[in-house]
Parts: structure tokens; C-alpha cells; sequence
């Protein structure tokens, strides 16, 4: 796949009228993140010390990974002149950390590494989807086309070395399925949280994980349409050795996208 520069963006077609405030907050805090894709390049690079085709596969991912952070940034700025990316980008770096002094993941294994990288790819790739089916906003739509299918292809870089991986390891379905759990578990964790809060409230007194959690889940699940979590359920089945049957990934979908509905639901009237 050709890759693209932020120069392929369509900067010229951005329409404010088409803006939502509310799209702004939640664009802001995932700049942050996908900035922040050279800290996790060299945690890989650690656990995977002795493989250097890895290596070179995790760097290559988190440049583009950082494209995908100033292409958003630059977008929040355009929506909100107010809003000072570099600022508030040296905070979040500041505050949110990986482990430095390590030899092995944090999941156990390298296999289970891999599974928790094709689960967070599973989840930037729904995430752009819908986000990017949800806004009218010309500019925005497009650029969550692109990184969407940056996702998806990520997810295949990481399945692919997590394939050499299995028989070397022998981590079995039950043990990647927790893997996998633990990492959809984690998603409403201290760095999407920290990313809401910095990003959006960092002058508005202290940080509380539960409330920015929460605030930033309330303004991402109602994005989410059935489709998104059907394709999302195909790929996390396929990552920890489930064979996606139509039948199967449709009940699974199901369930949850009635949770991800409950859930918003419950967080919308908490708001109100």
C-alpha cells in the first residue's frame, strides 16, 4: 500500500460549519496517542531485543503512527485555533510512561505482546471507521479513511510475526484469549483517559481517571454502528486462533454492540 503524507490531505476542503464541538475533544486526545507511537517502538524494540526484522516492522509502524498524530493534530488546531498541540502533547509524554528497564513484555510473553498490539489495532481501526462515518466534516472524513486502513494494516503486520511466534512459545487459545480480554479491558485505561484530560481539561483542575475515562467513552461509543464491532469481533477472533464463522462473529457482535449501546446510555444520562 502506497503510503501517504500529510500533503495528500485535502486541507483546502475543511468546512468549520461542519465541525462538532464535541468531535473536536475526542480528535484532540487521539492525536496525543497516535504521537506518542515512538515511546512504544522502543518498548518493542526491548522485549524484542533479538529480532531485528521485528524491530525494524515496530519502527516503521510508529512513524506512521506519529503521522497519523500531527495529521489529527493539525486538524484540532484548524477546528480550534486555541488549541496548542505541542504544549499539551509534552504533558501527556510527561505523565503516561512505559516500563524502560525491561527484557520481556508486560503480557508474559512475546506472543502475548502481539496479541495485545492486534487487539489495540482492532481498535483504532473500528475507532476511525466510525468516527470518520460519523462526521460531516470533509477533511476529517477523509484523513479517517486513510488511518483506518493504516489500522488494518497493522493489525496484519502484527498478526504476521505473532503467527512465527505460536509454535516457538506455545501459547495456547485460552491464554491468548485472556491476553486479548485483558487488552479490550484496558480501554478505557489511564492513557486514553490522561490523553482526554490533557488535551482538553489540563487547566481545569486535577486529574481523575475515573471521570476522564468516563468522559471520553461518553463522547466515543455512540459513534459505534454494528458493522464496526462485527469487523472488530472477525479480527479478534482471528488473532487469538478462533476461525471467524459468519454465525459466530454475528451473535458475538450482538452482544457487544448491545454493551457498547448500554454503556453509552448509562454514561449519557451520568453526563446529563
Amino acid at each position: 500500500m502506497k503510503r501517504w503524507t500529510l500533503d495528500d490531505i485535502p486541507w483546502d476542503r475543511f468546512d468549520p460549519a461542519k465541525v462538532d464541538p464535541e468531535v473536536i475533544k475526542v480528535v484532540k486526545a487521539a492525536s496525543m496517542v497516535e504521537a506518542n507511537g515512538g515511546t512504544y517502538a522502543h518498548y518493542l524494540a526491548k522485549v524484542f531485543y533479538d529480532d531485528p526484522a521485528f524491530q525494524d516492522a515496530a519502527f516503521q509502524w510508529a512513524s506512521e503512527e506519529e503521522q497519523h498524530g500531527a495529521a489529527l493534530a493539525r486538524w484540532a488546531e484548524l477546528a480550534d485555533p486555541t488549541f496548542d498541540f505541542s504544549a499539551r502533547f509534552e504533558d501527556f509524554k510527561e505523565k503516561v510512561k512505559l516500563p524502560d528497564e525491561i527484557d520481556r513484555s508486560v503480557r508474559g510473553t512475546r506472543t502475548g505482546e502481539l496479541v495485545a498490539r492486534c487487539i489495540v489495532e482492532v481498535g483504532t481501526s473500528s475507532y476511525y471507521s466510525a468516527l470518520g462515518n460519523a462526521t460531516d466534516e470533509p477533511v476529517l472524513k477523509e484523513m479517517c479513511r486513510r488511518i483506518a486502513a493504516d489500522e488494518l494494516a497493522h493489525y496484519k503486520l502484527f498478526y504476521k510475526h505473532m503467527k512465527r511466534y505460536i509454535d516457538e512459545e506455545q501459547l495456547g487459545f485460552w491464554r491468548r484469549l485472556r491476553v486479548a480480554l485483558g487488552r479490550v479491558f484496558e480501554s478505557e485505561d489511564d492513557e486514553l483517559a490522561y490523553a482526554y484530560y490533557a488535551a482538553n481539561h489540563l487547566d481545569d483542575g486535577p486529574y481523575d481517571r475515573r471521570v476522564y475515562a468516563r468522559a471520553y467513552a461518553r463522547r466515543v461509543y455512540p459513534f459505534f454502528r454494528r458493522r464496526h464491532v462485527e469487523l472488530g469481533i472477525a479480527m479478534i477472533l482471528k488473532a487469538i486462533g478462533v476461525r471467524p464463522r459468519d454465525w459466530l462473529t454475528a451473535r458475538l457482535a450482538r452482544l457487544a454492540h448491545g454493551f457498547i449501546r448500554m454503556r453509552a446510555g448509562r454514561l449519557a444520562r451520568q453526563g446529563a
